[in-house]
């Protein structure tokens, strides 16, 4: 299903949703956080079980357990640097990795500033020890406002040359994405990429609104882009890739029909198309799980797989030197 002779990439993959669950256990008790559960035993059973959640504010409270034990800078300098040994374990030959400081932050009124900075910092120190290219996504909560957005977005903008991209997710239709037009704006002259999650709970307005306010290039599940045609021939005119997630998809209820899964419909419309994790650990899947989804539930080919592998280097934000590199190395 993984072609060993082209580059493994994860495009989509959110490191404050994949903190391992030993260290989520040890990180309580370090410090004196009580969690709802008597025993690790217990807690590695029931904390992240999917059995009946198909919903898109079950799986969020997921995640809001694992960063509810971040009550320090050293806590997320840690789980940035797991989050990239985690990568080179799945096999990943690059891998970008996003995140919300604000929401790290926030359960232990941490500055969002020095959130940064130990993420920036952990996940750096790994990339070099282990040898796995890595580039950080910064993420605004939009859930929190447009005024919280624009302190989260003053704190990675004083971290700008550590960050490649530029992405918004929360609450797609409580706060649409034109609100957030100026903050883009500045993202852009950063010159920084844009990403951006849209068409996950909210229709292809959704995704339209991404790309004409925000100025997105790749789209965050984009599931709603199958409704609208004039919008899939605009995302394959101009070159707007997909980041697909299947497992999350399911899981959120973005789409509880896997095996019927937009992801064929984009491959035959030609779309740039790739295939990630979102939030591997609290989906409890790796980068392998959604090949292996793809092929034996959606039903991809292998040509289509091997596309699709394809198109995560191709859509990735990695420098054009960095590309052809990880190529002639395969």
């Amino acid at each position: 299903m993984i072609n060993r002779s082209l580059p493994l990439t994860d495009l989509h993959r959110h490191l404050d949703g994949n903190i391992r669950l030993s260290t989520i256990w040890q990180l309580a008790q370090e410090f004196s956080i009580e969690l709802p559960y008597s025993s690790y035993q217990e807690f590695s059973i029931n904390a992240f079980n999917h059995s009946n959640v198909t919903d898109l504010l079950a799986f969020l409270n997921k995640m809001e357990l694992g960063v509810s034990v971040l009550a320090s800078e050293q806590a997320c300098y840690r789980i940035a640097y797991e989050n990239v040994e985690d990568a080179k374990s799945a096999g990943l030959h690059y891998v970008e990795l996003r995140f919300s400081p604000s929401f790290m932050a926030r359960h232990h009124n941490l500055s969002i500033e020095a959130v940064v900075e130990a993420v920036i910092a952990g996940a750096n120190d790994a990339s070099k020890k282990l040898n796995i290219p890595m580039q950080l996504i910064g993420i605004l909560s939009r859930s929190y406002g447009v005024e919280l957005c624009k302190l989260e977005l003053k704190a990675l903008l004083q971290y700008k040359q550590h960050l490649c991209a530029l992405d918004l997710a929360g609450d797609e239709k409580g706060f649409p994405a034109k609100d957030f037009a100026e903050h883009f704006s500045s993202a852009r002259d950063a010159a920084w990429q844009i990403t951006v999650h849209a068409g996950e709970a909210d229709g292809p307005d959704s995704i339209w609104q991404a790309i004409r306010y925000l100025g997105a290039t790749r789209i965050g599940h984009g599931v709603a882009a199958s409704q609208d045609n004039k919008l899939m021939d605009y995302m394959l005119k101009n070159s707007i890739a997909l980041e697909c997630c299947l497992t999350s998809n399911y899981q959120t209820g973005a789409c509880i029909d896997t095996a019927n899964h937009p992801i064929r419909t984009f491959l035959d419309y030609g779309l740039i198309t790739t295939l990630n994790t979102d939030d591997p650990g609290v989906s409890g899947i790796e980068i392998a799980n959604e090949y292996h989804v793809a092929k034996n539930i959606v039903g991809l080919t292998d040509t289509q797989l091997k596309q699709v592998q394809i198109n995560g280097l191709k859509a990735s934000f990695a420098p054009k030197s960095l590309k052809e590199k990880l190529l002639l190395s395969h």
